[in-house]
């Protein structure tokens, strides 16, 4: 273990001084730990799998050159099972029990929701890397609580300047029947009115259950209310499913314009192949081949040697806030969860993205969505390449703090 071979290094060093030096250096070179949360059983497993590989990576590394403030790092992570109820006891457990230094994870905007109440009194800063819905970054902000991701208002002002330029004129949407899909909607109508009034929103609608697992009757009825454009917020095993079976019934043969809101994401796109039409639009929170900078080619090149695949959005993520969470602990000289959550207010850090802020207003980063069109299959990694692709600047995506119902 990592934290072993600083504990060796630092008793070599202190053997002169005797066993009582030799054992307070061994305290004080006991690992910083943080403790994540993520959907690690179900439809929706791999996207904790990328994200464990993610903070692995990023651990791996920052101990390789030193660790954080000479300590070495490690990490804990539990399952939240995709459930509010489950992600808190495993918030609580991870701080009362493994007593963890900092806070990360949350898949679903429904969780994080429920979650970000109660890590005020758990006095540990929690980083979001994957949950998108707004509110945590809005009316339900506190000082602990910090999102590293894009949200689903960044992502859907991206989606409709395409959509805008697109041709099709009426849309709907099939998304899952909670925060994710509903709101996912809601922005993108909003800045798709606004972008080109002349756009008709269509009172059909599906929201099925997340997790459901027959979609036919949604994709008939969207399909019987012939509109030209579908927004589609379904993600993981949904959005895998939901794909198979519109294949089946024609829906790609449509003459739609078709976006995923999130359908650039790895994990789908691996497990698809080349069931994932051409020519449809693809959204990500981060897209492995869209960012020239050093950090992300080595982020690229690491991850693809060690797990022989390409980081999804939720790897970036994970990897990106262990970084930020270095830079917050060093910034602070402390391990203590008020002052890493001071710390990280205001902070840049550099990321696979590009250097990213945490806005002091609301604790949301500066980030901007991807989006492209699925092309010709990627022979290096097995799944579509995105071709016309449009990366969003963050700044430019993002509505100012007095708009988000934050209040810090």
């Amino acid at each position: 273990m990592a934290h072993q071979r600083f504990r060796r290094a630092a008793c070599v060093a202190a053997t002169v001084l005797g066993l009582a030096a030799c054992g307070l250096a061994q305290a004080a070179e006991e690992p910083i730990t943080l403790g994540a949360a993520y959907i690690r059983s179900g439809s929706a497993a791999g996207y904790g799998q990328f994200a464990e590989e993610g903070m692995q990576l990023a651990v791996d590394e920052i101990n390789a050159a030193g660790g954080v403030m000479g300590r070495p790092l490690a990490y804990k992570i539990e399952d939240s099972q995709g459930n509010a109820g489950t992600a808190i006891q495993a918030l609580r457990k991870l701080v009362y029990q493994e007593r963890v230094d900092a806070l990360m994870g949350l898949d679903s905007s429904g969780v994080a929701q429920g979650v970000v109440a109660t890590v005020p009194r758990l006095k540990k800063p929690l980083i979001i890397t994957h949950a998108a819905t707004p509110d945590v970054t809005g009316a339900m902000c506190n000082p602990y609580v910090y999102r590293i991701s894009v949200n689903i208002q960044q992502n859907m002002r991206g989606a409709a300047r395409i959509a805008a330029e697109s041709g099709a004129r009426r849309w709907t949407t099939i998304g899952p029947d909670y925060a994710f899909g509903r709101q996912s909607w809601d922005f993108f109508g909003a800045a798709l009115k606004k972008a080109n009034p002349e756009v008709t929103l269509l009172e059909t609608t599906a929201f099925p259950r997340f997790g459901a697992e027959e979609f036919t009757p949604f994709i008939n009825a969207v399909m019987a209310a012939k509109p030209d454009g579908v927004l589609i917020s379904l993600w993981g095993g949904d959005l895998v499913n939901f794909v198979r079976q519109a294949t089946d019934l024609g829906f790609f043969d449509q003459d739609l314009t078709v976006m995923f809101t999130v359908g650039a994401a790895t994990e789908v796109l691996t497990a698809l192949g080349d069931q994932m039409p051409e020519d449809v639009w693809l959204g990500t929170r981060y897209w492995f081949d869209a960012y020239d900078n050093p950090m992300n080619k080595r982020f690229v090149s690491a991850y693809a040697k060690r797990y022989g695949k390409p980081p999804s959005y939720n790897a970036e993520g994970a990897y990106a806030a262990v970084h930020a969470y270095k830079t917050a602990i060093e910034k602070a000289g402390s391990t203590d969860g008020t002052a890493i959550a001071r710390a990280l207010s205001g902070l840049s850090v550099a990321t696979p993205m590009g250097d990213v802020v945490f806005r002091a207003g609301d604790h949301q980063t500066l980030v901007g969505p991807t989006w492209g069109r699925s092309g010709p299959m990627d022979t290096r990694f097995d799944i579509r390449s995105l071709t016309d692709v449009h990366v969003f600047d963050g700044a430019d995506v993002t509505p100012p703090v007095s708009q988000t119902g934050c209040s810090l």
